[in-house]
């Protein structure tokens, strides 16, 4: 998560300190079954609103930019879900998975105001 105040703002490092705390957070449940299709979900969604954001921010128009956000947004919902998953799976990861789910929240309302912001223009 952001280490100070106006990293939180930098949606970039922000999303990008997500991903690697999502995938810290991966390396830290257990494997099974049930499980290791759960990681590898939770992985690709929480790591790839970074991946869209970068895309968005060098998009080559405002359509382009547009559908890059929504993505980041999708995604962002996604990793809530991911996440809910694997503490049903993993019960005794609760509160860390607790602290992502507030990031994934927080990113996806971000990301929906910037796609409001833009259906007004």
């Amino acid at each position: 998560m952001p280490n100070n105040q106006n990293s939180k703002y930098d949606l970039e490092e922000r999303t990008a300190k997500f991903g690697e705390e999502i995938t810290k957070f991966a390396q830290k449940i257990p494997k099974n079954g049930v499980t290791l299709p759960l990681i590898t979900q939770l992985v690709k969604a929480g790591t790839s609103i970074g991946a869209n954001y970068c895309e968005a921010d060098d998009a080559e128009s405002a359509v382009d930019f547009k559908h890059k956000i929504g993505i980041c947004k999708k995604e962002a919902r996604e990793t809530k879900h991911w996440l809910r998953m694997i503490v049903v799976a993993a019960p005794e990861l609760k509160q860390n998975a607790r602290i992502l789910w507030q990031e994934a929240k927080e990113l996806n309302l971000i990301f929906n105001s910037i796609v409001k912001k833009l259906k007004k223009k």
